[in-house]
């Protein structure tokens, strides 16, 4: 930041030379003549001089204001919206990249949904704001917005609504109110535990919505399991997502055998994905652990 000030003065300072050469260029002449060639070309060439100047002004200052909120970093926003199928509400947080306020660029969304007995903050203590920052303001992915929704229930999906509103409600109001990409290629959406069985829900039930899941100690929903076959098998090639997978390797044994189950089931279908079996178990130790893993994989198509 300092060397864009020290280049901006420096500009400033040759702007006014060039001035002071061209007053002195035309001291000599008498007021009552014409203006020589060789005037008007100095004088051009300090119209242009002038002009450069201005327009590296500009832009430096751009890069300073630019600079200062890479600094800052993102903002989180917490919502609540009336919902015609949560009895709770609609209750959500939102990032936003770094400089989300001092531009008008529009940005890819990830969604990403907590655990069983957390809520919506849980990504945010799991360190998912403050590494997409940094990995932002390093320039190592493209900025995006990380959409972070609350669900009550412990239920299979056919008996919690979060099914629909998430569908129905959340992602048109977060299209409305934040300047997203609203493209299926440019939305994608993941969760750990409870969360991932969610993401692999609305992956497979809704593919022209989302183009890429990611499940962080994925058990498959009691309900999902017997018709994944069938959804794997009836997918156009076309709305295939990328997929990743991943579980600590003393995780819990039926949540474990579950995501084990689910990635053969892949396998044996041929369809690409990614499958890690990390050290750890089924806690906030394990996903913090790898939420920079996380976010970059789920970016790196942006």
């Amino acid at each position: 930041m300092a060397l864009l000030v020290l280049t901006l003065g420096a500009l400033l300072l040759a702007a006014c030379a060039g001035d002071n050469q061209g007053v002195v260029a035309t001291q000599g002449a008498d007021a009552t003549e014409t203006a020589q060639p060789s005037t008007i070309a100095a004088t051009a060439t300090l119209d242009v001089n002038l002009v450069k100047a201005t327009e590296t002004q500009a832009a430096l200052a751009t890069q300073l204001v630019k600079a200062e909120c890479l600094d800052v970093g993102g903002q989180v926003e917490y919502h609540e919206e009336p919902s015609a199928f949560l009895d709770y509400g609609l209750r959500f947080r939102v990032y936003t990249p770094p400089c989300y306020d001092q531009s008008v660029e529009r940005y890819p969304v990830l969604y990403l949904v907590h655990g069983q007995t957390y809520n919506d903050d849980q990504w945010d203590r799991l360190g998912a704001d403050d590494t997409a920052s940094a990995l932002i303001a390093a320039g190592e992915v493209a900025p995006f917005i990380i959409v972070m929704p609350y669900d009550r229930a412990s239920n299979q999906p056919s008996q919690d609504p979060f099914r629909q509103a998430l569908i129905e409600e959340l992602l048109p109001w977060v299209d409305d109110h934040y300047r997203t990409l609203a493209e299926r290629e440019n939305r994608v959406i993941g969760g750990l535990s409870r969360g991932a069985s969610w993401a692999i829900h609305f992956a497979f039930n809704h593919p022209e919505l989302f183009s890429a899941v990611g499940g962080h100690s994925p058990p498959v929903f009691q309900e999902d399991a017997p018709q994944m076959r069938g959804w794997l098998d009836e997918m156009p090639a076309e709305l295939m997502p990328r997929i990743w997978l991943d579980i600590g390797e003393r995780d819990q044994r039926v949540i474990l055998n579950s995501a084990i189950w689910f990635e053969e089931l892949l396998t044996e279908r041929n369809i690409p994905h990614e499958w890690y079996l990390f050290s750890g178990d089924h806690s906030e130790t394990y996903w913090s652990s790898h939420v920079e893993q996380y976010l970059r994989w789920y970016a790196q198509d942006w």
